[in-house]
């Protein structure tokens, strides 16, 4: 177990959950006691030693969130909130009449800024990603680093495809030494119908193989509290070039990648065999279902996550 004065915190992106819960994937049950996919993700940070949480929501659907997600984790961990808001803006910078869209996944983890205590690990809400990668994680966190020392989960690109139609991935070139060099998004990956490995449908025609074996970055990354000042820095050269554009993104890929060539940063790329599990086409559910089953009887998960935290 990780000592309590370096245990990483988690941070969850769950600002685009909305405010109507009743329908959105997030909250769709897989798990044979109606757990989701994000009650799989903590309870594989829970037993790689978080102990506590940091939801990245919206004000307005906070009532609605405690209630509806956050109150289930109470008995847990720590359970605590930060707010990605549109008005959220370096001084200098307001918010363009005909902006509705958030700011993007780097302002997402900015927000958190205000409530992360430690090195924390952040994901997206929505991935099942195993618990090879938050066991990976926490443990790098634990060790100390230099200012700008980052890292990111790698899976393989043939374990992130789905079944029922092309997606998009970022493809991680990764140095000799372990360290990541770029992302390179492509999109258009899909399994490959003739044998092994991931085609890609290219734009101009035609297509390209891949082996399936290539390191793909799934948004699961880990931080430590010096990444904000950075990501402030970064987000005020983003809204002087791109802030009056009603649907531009402030992305976190994108800051780190910039980081990166800038000499900022330097992210350790840590490989896992996991298989990644999201619902991108709704036939992607019951698949999901299937492999989740498929562990439990394996005994990577117990029956019901909840009973098995009461005993």
């Amino acid at each position: 177990m990780i000592p309590d004065m370096v245990t990483p915190e988690l941070v969850v992106m769950a600002a685009g959950m909305g405010s109507r819960f009743g329908g959105l994937k997030q909250l769709e049950p897989v798990g044979p006691d109606g757990e989701t996919v994000m009650d799989y993700a903590l309870y594989d940070a829970l037993r790689a030693g978080v102990k506590r949480v940091v939801f990245v929501i919206r004000k307005d659907i906070e009532a609605a969130f405690r209630e509806q997600v956050g109150n289930r984790y109470e008995p847990w961990m720590e359970v605590a909130y930060a707010f990605q808001e549109l008005t959220d803006l370096p001084a200098g910078f307001t918010v363009p009449a005909e902006r509705t869209k958030p700011w993007g996944t780097g302002h997402a983890v900015l927000a958190a800024r205000t409530a992360v205590t430690a090195p924390f690990l952040v994901i997206n809400a929505d991935d099942f990603y195993g618990a090879e990668a938050f066991r990976i994680m926490t443990e790098w966190l634990a060790k100390p680093a230099p200012t700008g020392a980052f890292a990111m989960v790698a899976f393989r690109l043939e374990n992130t495809l789905s079944e029922h139609g092309s997606v998009a991935r970022g493809l991680c070139e990764v140095t000799p030494d372990g360290h990541l060099a770029r992302v390179v998004e492509h999109v258009g990956l899909m399994c490959n119908p003739d044998g092994p490995g991931a085609v890609e449908e290219l734009p101009e025609g035609g297509t390209r193989h891949f082996s399936g074996l290539e390191p793909v970055s799934m948004n699961f990354w880990g931080f430590r509290p010096d990444l904000f000042p950075a990501l402030e820095a970064r987000l005020r050269d983003f809204l002087a070039n791109w802030g009056q554009h009603p649907k531009a993104e402030y992305f976190l890929p994108s800051v780190v990648d910039q980081m990166i060539q800038d000499g900022q940063a330097q992210v350790s790329v840590l490989n896992t065999p996991d298989r990644w599990f999201g619902v991108t086409y709704k036939e992607d559910k019951a698949l999901v279902q299937q492999r989740i089953r498929a562990l439990i009887d394996a005994g990577a998960y117990p029956a019901s996550l909840w009973n098995e935290h009461a005993r």
